[in-house]
């Protein structure tokens, strides 16, 4: 995180973890006001990939799951990196600004992500490298916020996944329950940024951005399920972060064969359980009928303010439409009650 950024963040605050802001002092209000009313949040928790150079389209079109063709200065697209076998080693945002293709996903990625892309660089003219700490990155959520917003950034792109970019800052809209945006921007402007919009709208912390994602049913592989999912299974085809009619990207072939000719046996649901400990991603899901063979994997968590977390978990959908019960952890668990996702799934 740039250093004078951070300072003005405690100046405002900030309770930090270990990636970014964990909370400004009250994170169970922080947690309603994002459900219900307008927000903003730092979002240096997430960092950038810079994929630039001569061959940078035709490379990342090699590489990931989304058809980079339809990715410019006005457009991004949620996108996948898999392996061989076609599971997700990552999710991302991938976007354009100038010469650039950045890649958005969570910091504790960025090494990984970075160095396996570059084994397959050979001899086209790219570079990639780490580029989190170009831009401050800000989260903005909620009709009061986005016309606050407006006010000091100017036109906002109106439908998802557009771009409007200046020399100062890149907003992007995103999926979310309110009106929601994601704005890169130079310190300067960040500070600008956040003393507008700090007027009618809360701050929040990284907790709160993320219960936005999961409401939303936006899938975010983390270091500890990096490798378990294939993409379907975390619904990134539903979010339009599958091309099947771009050419081979390692493990293409798996996916297309699961889309085609297979049957999907596992999905993303939303969730919520009851409970007083942190669920972590990978944690595993059960049925009481079977303590040793569990049924699905978690995606990500949340704290709801209610009390409890919200979830996003891969379920075999067997079990979760069997109007059985599931536990996590083990059959005997906290119970997992599943709730509507934001986008429909298509009948198999």
């Amino acid at each position: 995180m740039n250093l004078e950024w951070k300072d003005f963040l405690e100046n405002a605050g900030a309770e930090f973890s270990d990636t970014g802001v964990a909370h400004f002092g009250n994170l169970r209000r922080e947690l309603s006001v994002a459900i219900t009313g307008n927000t903003f949040a730092d979002l240096s928790h997430y960092g950038l990939i810079s994929v630039h150079g001569e061959d940078a389209a035709d490379f990342l079109q090699n590489q990931l799951t989304s058809d980079l063709r339809q990715v410019d200065e006005q457009h991004s697209q949620f996108s996948g990196y898999c392996n061989a076998k076609g599971r997700l080693l990552a999710t991302f945002r991938i976007f354009q600004r100038g010469d650039s293709h950045y890649l958005c996903l969570p910091v504790e990625m960025i090494e990984a992500v970075t160095s396996r892309m570059r084994m397959y660089v050979l001899r086209s003219k790219v570079t990639i490298e780490d580029a989190s700490e170009t831009y401050v990155h800000l989260g903005v959520s909620g009709d009061q916020a986005e016309e606050d917003l407006r006010a000091v950034a100017g036109d906002l792109p109106v439908n998802l996944h557009e771009v409007i970019s200046t020399s100062e800052q890149t907003v992007i809209r995103v999926p979310g329950i309110h009106a929601s945006y994601e704005v890169f921007a130079d310190v300067e402007r960040a500070y600008e940024l956040w003393n507008a919009l700090n007027v009618h709208c809360a701050p929040i912390g990284a907790d709160a951005w993320q219960l936005l994602d999961i409401q939303a049913g936006i899938p975010v592989i983390s270091s500890g399920i990096s490798g378990a999912f294939v993409p379907q299974m975390v619904n990134l085809q539903l979010v339009d972060g599958v091309s099947f009619k771009k050419g081979c990207y390692p493990g293409q072939e798996v996916v297309a064969r699961m889309q085609y000719l297979g049957k999907l046996k596992r999905r993303m649901y939303r969730a919520h359980v009851q409970t007083d400990q942190q669920p972590r991603p990978g944690g595993e899901i059960f049925v009481p009928k079977d303590k040793a063979q569990p049924v699905g994997k978690l995606v990500s968590a949340a704290p709801y303010p209610d009390g409890g977390f919200a979830l996003l978990a891969v379920i075999q959908i067997a079990s979760a439409e069997a109007d059985g019960i599931l536990h996590l952890d083990s059959a005997d668990g906290p119970e997992i009650v599943l709730e509507h996702l934001p986008y429909p799934f298509p009948e198999s």
